[in-house]
């Protein structure tokens, strides 16, 4: 366009902070088999975006542990918010447990092209047939898959792991190695009809994600510990637990970095609530302790979306001091935004994320700059140590209670 000779022209600069809404972690990807769901709507190996409140979508699922996953999920949805944004993807039910997880494994090998197909990008994974392992010395294969699934999608994935024993659970959390993968050491007991049946309770679990996401502004950085699982007849075993004791089985669990479901018990000192069944668990499956709770490891996710969703709208321009200025702005004014929110505690001042040992001259003529972005995320309190002794300034106050009373009534 030329400019005029007379008139006027109009510009719009691109050096300023730009604002991001964000991405909604609470979209779940299910994946297992159902003999009777409708081929039509749910053709085999094949991604299907739903909502779970849609009634014709859940009568299309048929029954079975496809269609039961994602009622478990839709249960735990209270209030106006009640359904959740499912993908599913239908698998072959196998002659052999080892055959319908091989054909489950094959859907998370090609993952990272679910998004594009369902315009969708799931973060929570929930997959069938995780409890199941040839031996006790071998790994799950969905387990195994899921390990690296789920870093395709910056995902996390409750599973359900052997509930048979304390012993058999913690011996399946230690097949595991992933910050994203959360184990649970206890099935659910619900109604089909008027049958009593064990359905997956990482399904539930994934809901209650979803949950907690909703109730806070659909941000993930919120624990899920110690809220109810809805929806439930029962569970496929009493787990005893205190939270006063830590030798019963529901600690010895918990320290194995298994979690669980434990029902209420009015009058009981240690019940964990007098009603309901309630969830506990904070933990993921890696190994060292820094991303050890799995809220915080979804809750940088989050971050690291948002951070990529603004730095996309700088790359391929020049760089100029005023552009870089603009791209740390944006970074830092984000995560002001989400420190005042109380979603995370702190992070690292605009001033020091550019620091120029990190930014060489002959990297900048490459076109590569680099920024250091610490982030601290709020963990859960999983515990309360009291201290209670006795206190002498009462007494005191009590000797000079009575002195006054004395004066005044002379």
């Amino acid at each position: 366009m030329s400019a005029p000779i007379f008139g006027m022209q109009f510009f719009r600069p691109d050096d300023e902070p730009v604002p991001v809404l964000g991405a909604d972690f609470s979209k779940v990807l299910v994946i297992e088999s159902s003999a009777d769901a409708s081929a039509t709507e749910y053709p085999i190996d094949t991604p299907v975006r739903i909502s779970s409140s849609d009634p014709q979508a859940m009568a299309a699922l048929g029954t079975g542990l496809l269609a039961d996953m994602v009622k478990g999920i839709n249960a735990q949805l209270s209030g106006l918010n009640s359904g959740a944004d499912v993908t599913v993807v239908r698998v072959q039910e196998g002659e052999t447990v080892l055959d319908t997880a091989a054909a489950i494994v094959e859907v998370l090998k090609g993952v990272e092209s679910i998004p594009s197909a369902v315009n969708a990008t799931p973060r929570i994974i929930v997959a069938g047939r995780t409890a199941w392992r040839p031996d006790l010395e071998t790994t799950n294969p969905v387990i195994a898959a899921l390990e690296t699934a789920c870093g395709k999608l910056l995902a996390i994935s409750p599973v359900d792991v052997d509930d048979t024993s304390r012993d058999n659970a913690i011996d399946a959390r230690e097949t595991m190695s992933s910050e994203r993968l959360m184990p649970i050491g206890v099935m659910a007991r619900v109604y089909e009809g008027t049958n009593l049946v064990t359905r997956s309770m990482a399904a539930r679990v994934a809901g209650l994600f979803v949950r907690v996401d909703n109730e806070n502004l659909s941000k993930p950085f919120n624990p899920i510990a110690n809220r109810s699982i809805l929806g439930l007849a029962g569970l496929s075993r009493r787990i005893p637990f205190s939270l006063l004791d830590g030798s019963t089985e529901g600690q010895q669990l918990l320290d194995g970095e298994v979690s669980i479901v434990v029902p209420g018990e009015v009058n009981v000192d240690g019940a964990v609530a007098d009603g309901g069944f309630t969830f506990i668990g904070t933990d993921n499956a890696t190994t060292g302790e820094l991303w050890k709770q799995i809220h915080q490891v979804r809750g940088c996710d989050y971050l690291t979306v948002k951070i990529m969703q603004i730095t996309r709208q700088f790359l391929g321009k020049k760089i100029t001091a005023d552009l870089v200025e603009a791209w740390i702005n944006s970074i830092a004014f984000m995560l002001r935004d989400h420190k005042a929110a109380n979603d995370i505690l702190g992070y690292t001042p605009q001033s020091q994320m550019f620091k120029a040992s990190q930014n060489s001259p002959e990297n900048i003529r490459l076109g590569t700059l680099k920024i250091d972005i610490g982030i601290e995320p709020a963990p859960a309190f999983k515990r309360a140590d009291h201290e209670i002794r006795r206190y002498r300034p009462a007494v005191e106050g009590l000797v000079n209670e009575i002195i006054s009373r004395l004066n005044s009534a002379a």
